[in-house]
């Protein structure tokens, strides 16, 4: 059973998400949060997977909320979901920690997914902004100085092109069927990967690639 925060300062929204959720048999919402100063208190007293946060509450907004949640040991997973696609409010919640960027008018069977999806360390953005979000990292993602970060050498060079197609914003299966491998296999360098770069999920994964000069600009 998946385990679910739902943060956002409208009770209707969260009536609405709580009825889709818990329609699902492995999905449960836990608890509730009306503001991101609440949200962070209950992660501290509840046991949660997966935090469904919105941008804009009063007080503690979403994305200060999920900086300090995804700083924790062991923090859950953070799914914006937000009526907002503008950049600045993607990249700040991707690089607050969030593992995942879904907007409002997404359809119930997407966002169910989005759910599972991060739960298993996957991260998901909405497809509306995938493509446009990629494009801005080539422009405005500065690389690190220095030497390369140790996880990064001890990458094989397959880990460094899955990295890399990870990075152009490939799935899994279009991955398997670039490298003409399985998708069990594919999964399987991901994993590794993550591990290796100490990141908790693909959209981590593609910030560190850009930060590190592994993807084309």
């Amino acid at each position: 059973m998946i385990k679910i925060l739902l943060a956002d300062d409208q009770m209707l929204v969260r009536t609405g998400l709580r009825m889709i959720i818990d329609s699902e048999p492995d999905l449960q919402v836990v608890a509730e949060a009306g503001d991101g100063a609440s949200a962070i208190r209950e992660v501290g007293r509840t046991e949660i997977d997966v935090i469904m946060m919105d941008i804009r509450m009063p007080g503690v907004d979403g994305i200060e909320a999920t900086r300090q949640i995804s700083a924790r040991p062991n923090a859950p997973s953070v799914l914006i979901l937000t009526t907002y696609d503008a950049d600045e409010y993607v990249f700040d919640a991707l690089r607050a920690g969030a593992a995942g960027f879904l907007l409002k008018h997404t359809s119930p069977e997407l966002l169910v997914e989005a759910v599972r999806s991060v739960a298993r360390g996957e991260g998901l953005i909405a497809p509306s902004v995938t493509r446009r979000l990629i494009a801005e990292f080539v422009r405005h993602v500065p690389r690190r100085p220095g030497d390369p970060p140790p996880g990064l050498a001890t990458l094989t060079s397959r880990e460094r092109e899955v990295l890399s197609l990870i990075a152009a914003g490939l799935s899994n299966a279009e991955i398997a069927a670039a490298l003409v491998v399985s998708e069990p296999t594919v999964k399987t360098h991901v994993g590794r990967v993550l591990a290796k770069l100490e990141v908790r999920d693909r959209v981590q994964a593609v910030i560190y690639a850009y930060e590190h000069g592994l993807a084309g600009r």
